[in-house]
Parts: C-alpha cells; structure tokens; sequence
C-alpha cells in the first residue's frame, strides 16, 4: 500500500512557475513508476510526466515537453514536477501516481495509486 500526497499548486501568472511534490508513505517508494496527471473541468484526466524507477528515464506528452520536469529522490520518497512558462490552458487538478509498471507504459489506467491532487490556477 501507497499513499500519495501532493503539495505546491497555487494560483500563478502566465509565464510563472511552480514546484509540485508528492510525498509518499512506505518503504517501496523506489520500486514504482512515478507520474503526474492532470484533470482540468470537463476534461478527462490526462498524462504530463512518469520517470522510472531510479530516475534515469523520464516521459512528457509534446503539451508540456521542454516546460516541465520531473524528478524523483528516493531517499526522500518523494516526486517533484517542476513547471516553468505556464500557461492558462495548464490550470487542472494535478495527480500524483504510482505504477508497478514501467515509466513508459503508465497511464491513467495503469497507475495503481494515486494522491488527492493538487489545484493549479494559471491567470492571462
């Protein structure tokens, strides 16, 4: 059993910049997948970053590559997605999760825990 919880979302100006994390209980953190979703209103949720296991791969859908990163240490149990140039169609609900899976292969399907979620409101 995991549990997740996100932290670091807030209201910022387009532009801006933001530092989410997700601490997680236990002491397996390191033998899951990690991700981050988002849900915005109306919108099903969707994938904006995974890493692996150790940190060597990390994975972006083309809305968010070269804008956000994500990043992971271990010794914390602890997730980071670092979002820079924001933008209003960025306001969501962001979700951490975990996957006994691949970094690669994780989706909103295949995670297998996840956080409460953070809200992240990005202004024009």
């Amino acid at each position: 059993q995991v549990q997740l919880v996100e932290s670091g979302g807030g209201l910022v100006q387009a532009g801006g910049s933001l530092r989410l994390s997700c601490a997680a209980s236990g002491r397996t953190f390191s033998s899951y997948a990690m991700g981050w979703f988002r849900q915005a209103p109306g919108k099903e949720r969707e994938f904006v970053a995974t890493i692996s296991r150790g940190g060597t791969s990390t994975y972006y859908p083309d809305s968010v590559k070269g804008r956000f990163t994500i990043s992971r240490d271990n010794a914390k149990n602890t997730v980071y997605l670092q979002m820079n140039s924001l933008k209003p169609e960025d306001t969501a609900v962001y979700y951490c999760a975990a996957s006994r899976g691949t970094a690669q292969a994780m989706g909103v399907m295949t995670s297998d825990y996840w956080g409460q979620g953070t809200q992240v409101t990005v202004s024009s």
